[in-house]
């Protein structure tokens, strides 16, 4: 009984799992990254080059955006007609661009993205306890299938298939899924691994990572109880991302007398441009600004830190 038990646990955490990986839609980027029709227009007057990079600038100005191209351009989807938020990747087989896009994957049908990166990973997770579980109830029975001690019937032959075939893919999910947590702890794509993302000062492939903690929570969210369920619970709209290298960016406007010596000396890491309530609390463990600093940015929209409104001060 308790054996059934726990086979239609590991069973019914699979399969759902499995579907929400499958059917999530990947979310691509929100429309104040595409173009609008006058940008559209000027870029496709002007010659390709500085002029192009002038007019996506503007258009970029205003976007939590940190990351550039290996040119130190701004990345720009020729086919999406947007500028792409940091994290986000055009998927040659869905042709569309997918916020944190980290591969496509050809066992789901699906880009594991933003989206539905946390179902594909207790995807992996259950799959895994599900072969493991098959594989430690039926080793009794493969080890009388070599001694002789079942009965000689076809019965048998199926025994030694199914331990074959859990223990298999057991070892090659444990890899994957190991993989995968590594990632999670350090906040990165497989995308990202290949190919670290490119911060206007440098490149660092650490750009995102803001501890395991805060790492982890950035996946799986800040309520627990919903940690080990396939549903969504995600930091932050997938379209900007907290990062720890943005006080080193040279092109960024300096912090107010007072404020560096403290965000060194305390770890404050701040972004100096708009991020999502749920986003920036990731930022904030320690006491928050002034109250009158706060209340001079009072009604700005997703300006609740004054920190974020440097860039646009100056």
């Amino acid at each position: 009984v308790v054996c059934l038990v726990a086979y239609h646990i590991f069973f019914m955490l699979f399969v759902w799992s499995y579907w929400k990986t499958i059917f999530t839609l990947p979310m691509n980027p929100s429309k104040e990254f595409h173009l609008s029709y006058s940008d559209k227009e000027s870029l496709e007057r002007e010659p390709r080059g500085e002029s192009q990079q002038e007019v996506l600038r503007r258009a970029a100005k205003d976007l939590p955006i940190y990351t550039r191209t290996m040119s130190g351009a701004i990345r720009y989807c020729d086919r999406c007609h947007l500028v792409k938020p940091d994290r986000c990747h055009h998927c040659s087989v869905c042709d569309k661009c997918i916020l944190k896009m980290d591969h496509h994957c050809p066992w789901v049908n699906n880009c594991v993205g933003f989206s539905n990166y946390k179902f594909f990973l207790l995807f992996l997770a259950y799959s895994l306890l599900y072969c493991l579980f098959i594989a430690a109830t039926d080793l009794q029975y493969f080890i009388k299938f070599w001694t002789n001690g079942l009965p000689d019937t076809q019965a048998k032959f199926h025994i030694m298939f199914l331990f074959f075939a859990a223990a298999m893919f057991s070892v090659s999910l444990s890899s994957l899924f190991g993989y995968h947590c590594w990632l999670v702890s350090k906040n990165k794509s497989t995308l990202e691994v290949f190919r670290a993302p490119i911060f206007r000062h440098r490149t660092d492939k650490n750009g995102f990572s803001l501890g395991f903690s805060k790492n982890l929570r950035q996946v799986f969210g800040d309520e627990k109880k919903y940690w080990l369920l396939p549903v969504f619970s995600c930091l932050g709209d997938g379209c900007s991302f907290p990062t720890c290298l943005v006080n080193q960016d040279p092109e960024q406007a300096s912090t107010p007398g007072g404020l560096n010596a403290t965000s060194k000396s305390e770890n404050h890491l701040f972004p100096a441009k708009p991020l999502r309530d749920s986003q920036s609390h990731l930022l904030t463990d320690a006491p928050s600004w002034p109250e009158t600093a706060a209340k001079a940015d009072k009604g700005k929209v997703g300006m609740s830190n004054p920190a974020l409104t440097m860039e646009n001060e100056t």
